[in-house]
């Protein structure tokens, strides 16, 4: 009886243990909000998508209706291939996007190096130009280009789309790659210098390796703004055996009405390339754009 008082007067001035949330941690409730927008997010994101990918499997009759399976069948893909020049705008599509990515990336890169490393008369000029280009809308530049272009004797061809999509890219993925190169420490162009090196070759053995995340980025964004683009394609090209895939979805719509299943059975197989270009690159986008990010 003597000790009861005592246990219970320790039990009192025994310190309250409270559980302390560690900084950071989310409560559950706030965690199932989060996992619930997130899920919320991905509906809305593969909804279209899903949508035109089902669509594309229905037959005409029942292509705007709300079923989501209904008689599925491959009969969109089949006339598309067989009864349509799709194929012929597929091939001038990637033969455009595949050089405008290929000169892309050399031009972006070699642009981004030397204002980069080097300081030349111009210099700040070259940057101010590549920044301004940016600024104008493609409404504003569609007749200038196609003036140009028509001097040059480049309208409806493959090599004309190109250089317009240049204009697009390159300005960009040059400024990016310049700011991707000041990451790169000098004192290996230094070391390139003292084995011997030109600065072209230190530039292609030494440091193109190491601005791989660049490369992937630039690549990637010369890819789809070729692949993608719509306005210029349909301004230059003409004829079904010189239009690009933006042109030849055009032939799907017209005044009465549009060919719903054909048209969405083209988007699927349009991004087809994308996304494989996507997935190739996926693992060094992160990287480059925020180093390209770091400077500018």
């Amino acid at each position: 009886m003597t000790n009861a008082p005592r246990h219970a007067q320790a039990r009192a001035q025994a310190p309250v243990r409270t559980k302390v949330r560690r900084r950071g941690q989310r409560s559950p409730l706030a965690s199932a909000g989060l996992h619930l927008s997130l899920i919320v997010a991905s509906v809305i994101a593969v909804f279209p998508v899903l949508w035109v990918l089902l669509t594309s499997l229905k037959p005409a009759k029942y292509a705007t209706t709300t079923d989501f399976v209904k008689e599925p069948t491959l009969e969109n893909y089949t006339n598309l291939l067989n009864d349509t020049p799709f194929l012929t705008w597929f091939g001038n599509s990637l033969l455009v996007a595949a050089l405008t990515t290929v000169l892309g990336v050399f031009v972006s890169s070699t642009t981004g190096y030397a204002v980069s490393r080097f300081r030349f008369p111009g210099k700040r000029g070259l940057m101010w130009t590549l920044l301004v280009t940016q600024m104008f809308p493609v409404a504003v530049l569609i007749v200038p280009i196609y003036n140009i272009m028509a001097s040059m004797g480049l309208l409806n061809s493959s090599a004309g789309l190109v250089v317009t999509y240049l204009t697009i890219a390159v300005p960009f993925c040059a400024w990016m790659m310049k700011g991707f190169f000041d990451t790169i420490p000098r004192e290996i162009d230094e070391s390139g210098y003292v084995d011997g090196l030109t600065p072209f070759g230190t530039f292609w053995r030494l440091i193109l390796p190491l601005a791989k995340p660049g490369i992937a980025v630039t690549a990637f964004y010369s890819f789809i703004t070729a692949w993608g683009e719509v306005a210029y394609a349909s301004a230059f090209m003409v004829g079904d055996e010189n239009l690009t895939l933006a042109g030849g979805l055009q032939k799907f719509v017209n005044q009465y009405g549009a060919q719903w299943g054909p048209m969405t059975a083209a988007s699927v197989l349009i991004a087809v390339p994308a996304a494989l270009v996507f997935l190739f690159a996926q693992r060094h986008l992160v990287t480059g754009m925020s180093a390209g990010a770091v400077k500018g």
